[in-house]
């Protein structure tokens, strides 16, 4: 059984789980399923617009696939939220790679 199909077992117990959606969209990725891997990251954030790390992770998604005003829009959220949670360190992550992106 592969990665994904592993994570797929797992959240048939907790469909809402961030951390497995999470997890699961970053295999999708790495086997060029990026429209799957979109979806997770999408629900994850409309569920819970606290879970930081997903933010950096589809705006780099949108990026490679050439949605450059949608990554903006996501890296800017990104930092809202973890400037709101004190997470600076996620905060100059997303910074960077929205400055890198801008400008």
């Amino acid at each position: 059984m592969d990665r994904v199909e592993k994570l797929k077992e797992y959240l048939k117990t907790n469909d809402k789980d961030s951390f497995l959606q999470h997890a699961l969209a970053l295999e999708y990725i790495k086997v060029g399923n990026d429209g799957e891997a979109r979806n997770l990251f999408n629900e994850i954030l409309r569920r819970e617009p606290t879970y930081i790390g997903s933010y950096y992770h589809l705006a780099k998604l949108l990026e490679r696939i050439g949605d450059n005003e949608k990554a903006i829009k996501i890296y800017e959220r990104g930092m809202d939220e973890a400037k709101k949670a004190g997470d600076n360190h996620t905060y100059n992550e997303l910074q960077a790679a929205y400055e890198d992106l801008v400008y």
